[in-house]
């Protein structure tokens, strides 16, 4: 299967031209991978006296960027899918795969409604279309990635808090801060940052680290593979898996 409108060359003229349809989600995960594995070099070198602040702003460029690169490949992987049943753009396909990017493109008809859905919705939906079980709210990869979703929702929409530091065992006054509400729900997914004191804040002091870049990457792959393991389709990344080693 070919996701590619593509006019042979052998019927190409001056004036003809090549159609042709990118995959930008894996372009996605490739930089997701290739800037976490940037990340744990950085983590891994041992270094006498502390790092300097030029590598610390490298490791934090490369997990930040990870992550989000992460988010949008979970989003470009969705967002093509949707293009393509619209769009009738899938090539070479078998009857089976035909047939259901048909139904996805007459039972989800408009492509304004489709973009103003959240995310995860958008994968829940296809999967109903497709007369498929949806995501229980208690699977593993989809928690986790409803979790992942929520970090970059506040990176991109970010807002100036209060960073509130309290003594351990110490509930302290005021409302609960974004910080502490990821520590709950992430403060044991993953390893910290080695790099951030442990007087600092979870978010985003201790939690961006390649450990958080890691558990971005391979859970949304997990995540991915189930949902087109469930709609009997191909994953559109099978030919770069080899590239999407984390260390």
């Amino acid at each position: 299967m070919v996701r590619m409108d593509t006019i042979p060359l052998e019927m190409q003229s001056e004036e003809s031209a090549i159609r042709f349809r990118d995959c930008f989600s894996v372009r996605y995960i490739q930089s997701a991978a290739l800037l976490c594995r940037l990340g744990y070099q950085i983590e891994k070198v041992p270094r006498d006296p502390e790092p300097s602040q030029e590598v610390l702003l490298r490791h934090e460029v490369f997990i930040l960027n990870s992550v989000l690169s992460t988010v949008a490949f979970l989003e470009s992987t969705i967002n093509e899918l949707f293009a393509d049943a619209a769009d009738d753009a899938y090539f070479f396909a078998d009857e089976k795969t035909e047939v259901l990017l048909r139904t996805i493109r007459e039972k989800w008809r408009n492509g304004k409604n489709f973009d103003r859905a959240p995310m995860i919705s958008k994968y829940q939906k296809i999967l109903a279309i497709a007369g498929q079980p949806p995501f229980s709210e208690d699977e593993p990869a989809f928690s986790n990635v409803r979790e992942l979703i929520g970090i970059r929702n506040h990176l991109m929409h970010y807002k100036r808090e209060w960073v509130v530091v309290r003594k351990t065992g110490s509930a302290g006054p005021g409302e609960e801060t974004m910080s502490e509400k990821f520590a709950k729900h992430l403060g044991k997914k993953f390893a910290t940052n080695p790099f951030a004191a442990q007087n600092l804040p979870f978010f985003p002091d201790q939690c961006l680290g390649h450990g958080c870049a890691e558990w971005a990457i391979v859970n949304s792959i997990i995540f991915t593979d189930e949902f087109f393991r469930r709609l009997g389709l191909p994953v559109p990344y099978e030919g770069v898996k080899d590239e999407l080693g984390t260390r």
